[in-house]
């Protein structure tokens, strides 16, 4: 078993990280320069339904999608909304993911560009390759998935209390094929009963995981992963 000193990084569906020690301090909401580029990563969720957008930047500040529009060229333009100038941030600079739903027109077999835009008029492009048997729209059927986001980013998607997203403890790998992750327990947390998305992310780096045809078990944390859950990556 390879043990996990790679990164653990989590998300929620409000947009919110937890599990990134930060670098500096905490501060207030820092806008990134007008015209600079972003630097992004995205993977396939939910079978399709939903892309896993990573950004970097403050993990306590994580950007929600906004506009969601296919364009005339068949890419996705995508406008992260605002953060609250008000909002507190911690001064550290990570990988933090945020959920884009796929807007219909979207085939997610084919090829896709992904245009983001923030609140403050950065910009930049990324990729998504096609996946067979993926299909956008209809209804989700709230079981996890997870999808390569980059070379050694997974982005996880859950369902539950939007209070209680699960938080990483530890990754690991079997094998070239097979990464378990642990998420924290919850100890007796008081958690909202809503059904919400909640996203998180996995660092794999230094696993030597293979990125076709890996699968990924999920344990720990609530109840719904008391028995570990496996789901295939995709990507």
């Amino acid at each position: 078993m390879i043990g996990a000193g790679a990164l653990l990084l989590a998300g929620c569906a409000s947009g919110s990280t937890a599990g990134v020690t930060p670098s500096g301090s905490g501060s207030a909401a820092a806008p990134a320069a007008s015209g600079s580029e972003l630097e992004l990563e995205a993977g396939w969720l939910d079978g399709g339904r939903q892309i896993g957008l990573v950004t970097w930047g403050s993990s306590t500040c994580v950007p929600m999608a906004g506009d969601v529009a296919l364009q005339a060229d068949g890419s996705v333009a995508v406008t992260l909304q605002a953060i609250d100038a008000a909002t507190v941030c911690t001064a550290d600079y990570a990988p933090r993911v945020t959920l884009v739903p796929v807007p219909e027109g979207v085939d997610p077999t084919k090829d896709l560009d992904l245009v983001v835009t923030d609140a403050n008029g950065a910009r930049g492009e990324t990729d998504l390759d096609g996946v067979a048997g993926l299909a956008a729209g209809g209804q989700t059927d709230y079981a996890p998935s997870a999808g390569w986001a980059g070379d050694d980013l997974i982005a996880i998607l859950t369902w539950g209390s939007s209070s209680c997203a699960p938080r990483v403890q530890d990754v690991a790998a079997a094998d070239a094929t097979h990464v378990t992750v642990t998420f924290a327990d919850l100890a007796d947390k008081a958690c909202t009963m809503d059904m919400a998305p909640r996203a998180t992310l996995a660092a794999v780096s230094g696993l030597d995981v293979d990125d076709t045809g890996a699968s990924l078990t999920l344990s720990g944390g609530d109840a719904q992963f008391a028995t570990p859950v496996t789901v295939p990556i995709v990507g």
